[in-house]
């Protein structure tokens, strides 16, 4: 039983969505603290010129969780976020498909910032044809930190095999998870080209920029990266 965990981030990569398909189970880890380092509240499309970060503004203080952190709705940015969306996508071959859909969903009234992003993303799992169970951690009564709340988190879910991202190669150890039975694995996603506008191909932009080129069509991700990634492997 394969658990993947991560925090709902804004609009991610493709990498976030290949781990979701890897996994039995994908935990939102929402009562996370918030970082502005990390990718809760911004990520990168492409224009003509090249990246473009489109950041999400909050209102947090030190400390807080991700499901605790309120967008800045007031100021209109997600209305900014779909014009500078459409300005630089409406030629894509599955801008019109799709755009009204994330606008919907996008331009709703969230609690947090973690309720928007969990909703975007799951939208967006499911258009995949994703069938693993989306949970949230803030759900699960665990009150450990760190590593030790990823161990319990994956105990918990009865699994036997922990799926990380590569940051966390710094500081997981090995022995901690299999002391409680657990395999330490690491993604092994790489970025690949698809069809792209605007001149040459930038990797590991927003799940955006891939699903206005190529749809909602998982099969080319599965091509690239080898097989069909469904869990209990």
């Amino acid at each position: 039983m394969i658990i993947s965990i991560h925090q709902p981030d804004y609009i991610p990569y493709i990498g976030y969505f290949y781990k979701i398909a890897y996994s039995d189970f994908f935990v939102f880890l929402d009562d996370a603290q918030f970082s502005t380092d990390n990718m809760h509240h911004w990520n990168n499309i492409k224009t003509p010129q090249g990246e473009l970060r489109l950041k999400v503004p909050v209102e947090n203080k030190l400390g807080m969780k991700i499901n605790e952190v309120r967008t800045r709705d007031t100021l209109k940015w997600k209305e900014k976020h779909l014009k500078t969306i459409e300005m630089n996508y409406k030629r894509a071959p599955f801008f019109e498909q799709i755009f009204s859909t994330f606008s919907q969903l996008l331009l709703k009234e969230y609690s947090s910032l973690a309720e928007m992003n969990i909703n975007i993303n799951s939208w967006i799992a499911n258009s995949f044809k994703l069938n693993t169970p989306l949970l949230l951690s803030s759900n699960m009564g665990i009150t450990t930190t760190k590593e030790t709340r990823v161990i319990d988190i994956c105990k918990v879910l009865n699994g036997n095999t922990y799926l990380s991202g590569n940051g966390a190669r710094a500081y997981q150890v090995p022995e901690h998870f299999a002391d409680n039975g657990l395999t330490l694995t690491y993604t092994n996603y790489k970025a690949f080209e698809y069809p792209q506008l605007w001149k040459d191909f930038i990797p590991n932009l927003s799940i955006l920029d891939y699903i206005f080129n190529c749809g909602f069509d998982w099969t080319l991700i599965e091509t690239h990266l080898g097989g069909k990634l469904d869990g209990n492997r």
